[in-house]
């Protein structure tokens, strides 16, 4: 990658509080940052970037935002979260260079704007992974705890007053968990269940070995290690090869009480056939902190199934989420500005 020897002006195109901006002007001083507080939704809680529902900008306020962004080098976040968006301001603003997005899935997005082969290659686009990796990894392991200690039998037993004597519970230790998926989440997950003493497999599309995972099996040859594991923990992104991977097909190869925790992309898991895993005791426990269509339905069955914890696509945040995007962004741009190859670029192929 070609050193970059002018200033990048960018754009900020979704909440960003002044403190954050100084601190990628602090990190990188050959970023111009544009930006207009009145522009932006109210965030109401950390990494908010939808921001307060009832914002509405007036006519003018859309011009002046549209304006900025089209004269822009750099989109710091997703313009208006919309795919239509991204594809106008790539439609208008020749000189755009890269789109920096919120999401460790930003690649989902990019797909959706519909862009020319021209503008893909033009633009580069890349994603936040890696900072919701610790906490992703925590909430997996919460999961298979809760799995393995059968916490929704407690918690129904205590409902009844049900003192139901002594229980046998699975111990972690003993466990064979199978990663799916060991990009920077699946690491971050195989180095807590390694210090928990349970032997951890992984696949990935390579095969190739990662950190304290005991072996590692290409994507293509998972169905030869489900029946000797006892927990599954899914970190995939979505991509044409990914959605409903984990179908009848791997469900039914399970041995009984199988835990499943999804912190991937809701679309990777098939959920009706999930269901059915779950009524008949292949799968017996799934945490589940993303589905195929966010918000869940009220009327989903996923919400009332005794062995699923829904968890509202909630696990990620963190108190300092958005700082960490902006040091990783401010990263991002010293790395373009110097010719150095820039960290979570999307793949415009697969988008991931």
């Amino acid at each position: 990658m070609a050193q970059v020897a002018e200033r990048l002006r960018v754009a900020i195109a979704a909440p960003l509080s002044e403190e954050n901006c100084s601190v990628i002007e602090r990190l990188e001083p050959r970023l111009e940052l544009v930006r207009d507080q009145a522009l932006y939704p109210r965030m109401r809680h950390p990494a908010d970037f939808s921001g307060d529902p009832e914002f509405r900008r007036t006519n003018a306020q859309q011009r002046q935002y549209e304006s900025m962004l089209g004269a822009a080098d750099v989109i710091y976040g997703f313009p208006d979260l919309s795919p239509a968006a991204l594809k106008r301001v790539a439609d208008e603003n020749p000189r755009l260079r890269w789109v920096h997005t919120m999401a460790a899935g930003g690649g989902t997005q990019v797909r959706a704007a519909n862009l020319t082969r021209e503008q893909l290659d033009r633009i580069t686009f890349t994603t936040s992974a890696g900072v919701h990796g610790v906490p992703l990894a925590e909430f997996a392991v919460f999961g298979v705890l809760t799995g393995a200690k059968d916490l929704p039998r407690l918690l129904a037993q205590q409902r009844q007053h049900n003192w139901s004597g002594r229980l046998i519970m699975r111990q972690v230790h003993e466990l064979t968990i199978l990663l799916v998926g060991l990009g920077g989440i699946g690491q971050q997950v195989a180095q807590r269940l390694n210090a928990l003493g349970a032997t951890v497999i992984g696949c990935n599309r390579s095969g190739k070995s990662v950190d304290y995972v005991e072996r590692v099996i290409p994507t293509s040859r998972i169905c030869e290690v489900l029946p000797e594991i006892d927990a599954i923990v899914v970190s995939l992104p979505e991509t044409a090869s990914t959605v409903h991977l984990l179908g009848n097909e791997i469900y039914s190869a399970l041995k009984p009480g199988t835990i499943l925790v999804n912190v991937g992309r809701g679309s990777v898991v098939d959920e009706a056939a999930l269901l059915d895993a779950l009524r008949d005791g292949r799968v017996g426990f799934a945490a589940l902190d993303v589905f195929a269509s966010e918000p869940l339905d009220p009327r989903s069955p996923l919400w009332d199934e005794p062995g699923i914890l829904v968890s509202p696509h909630t696990a990620a945040l963190a108190a300092g989420e958005d700082r960490m995007i902006a040091e990783l962004f401010a990263e991002n741009a010293t790395r373009l500005l110097d010719g150095r190859e820039m960290r979570n670029r999307v793949d415009t192929v697969d988008f991931y």
